[in-house]
C-alpha cells in the first residue's frame, strides 16, 4: 500500500473545498488531507500566499482560486506569488469560477436539475459568469425544491437561493465525476493532471 501524502488545503469558499476534495479522491492518489484553510475568500489567500508557499516545505498545500475578471491563470500566480512556487504548492486557478467546473459534469448536473444537457454550455470555462449561469439553469428545473433552494428570492439582492451550498456540496460529494468533467474544462485538466503527477519534495 502506497505511503499516505499529507496535504492542506487553501481556499475561497465550501463550494471549492469540496471540488478539491472531490478532486483528490477521485484521482486514485494516497492523499491524507489536514487542515481546510477557508477564512475570507480570495483576499485572504492572496494575502497569505507566501507564507503557504513557505510551508509547503514542511507539508504540501493545495491552493485554489477563481480567475474571476483576471486576465490569465499565469499572470494571476506571478502578481500573487512573487517569488518561486515551492514544488510541495499546488497553486492551480478555476476559470472564471469553480462552479464551471461544476458544470463541466453535464450529464449528471442536468440530471441533478431535471433539465436537458443541451441546456449547459460544453465549453465551460468560456462562461464568463459561471454562478450566474448555474442560477440561471436552475431556474428552469422542474424540481421546486431545488430550484427553491438554489435561486434567490424575487426581489432578493443576494446572487443565490438559500441553501445554495448545501445543495451543491452534496451533488459534489455524490454525483460530480473528475473523470467526465476534466474532458470539458482545461482548468480543470490541468489541475487534475497536477494532482495524478505530484509527488512531493522533503528537504527542498
Amino acid at each position: 500500500m502506497s505511503k499516505p501524502i499529507p496535504i492542506h488545503l487553501v481556499v475561497e469558499d465550501e463550494l471549492s473545498e469540496a471540488v478539491l476534495r472531490a478532486i483528490l479522491r477521485q484521482s486514485g492518489r494516497p492523499f491524507a488531507v489536514g487542515t481546510a484553510y477557508r477564512r475570507g475568500g480570495f483576499g485572504y489567500l492572496r494575502t497569505n500566499v507566501r507564507g503557504f508557499n513557505h510551508g509547503a516545505k514542511g507539508t504540501p498545500y493545495f491552493l485554489l482560486t477563481d480567475l474571476d475578471k483576471n486576465e490569465c491563470a499565469p499572470k494571476l500566480i506571478h502578481e500573487w506569488l512573487r517569488v518561486p512556487l515551492h514544488p510541495n504548492l499546488i497553486f492551480r486557478v478555476a476559470v472564471h469560477e469553480v462552479e464551471a467546473w461544476v458544470l463541466a459534469d453535464r450529464e449528471a448536473f442536468a440530471s441533478f436539475l431535471g433539465i436537458s444537457t443541451s441546456k449547459i454550455p460544453s465549453d465551460v470555462d468560456s462562461i464568463q459568469d459561471p454562478k450566474g449561469k448555474l442560477v440561471s439553469l436552475a431556474r428552469t428545473s422542474p424540481k421546486r425544491d431545488l430550484r427553491n433552494s438554489l435561486v434567490p428570492r424575487t426581489g432578493s439582492t443576494a446572487r443565490v437561493g438559500r441553501d445554495y451550498n448545501g445543495r451543491l456540496l452534496e451533488f459534489v460529494r455524490i454525483d460530480w465525476r473528475l473523470a467526465e468533467s476534466k474532458r470539458l474544462s482545461p482548468s480543470l485538466l490541468r489541475a487534475a493532471n497536477a494532482v495524478e503527477t505530484f509527488e512531493p519534495q522533503w528537504g527542498v
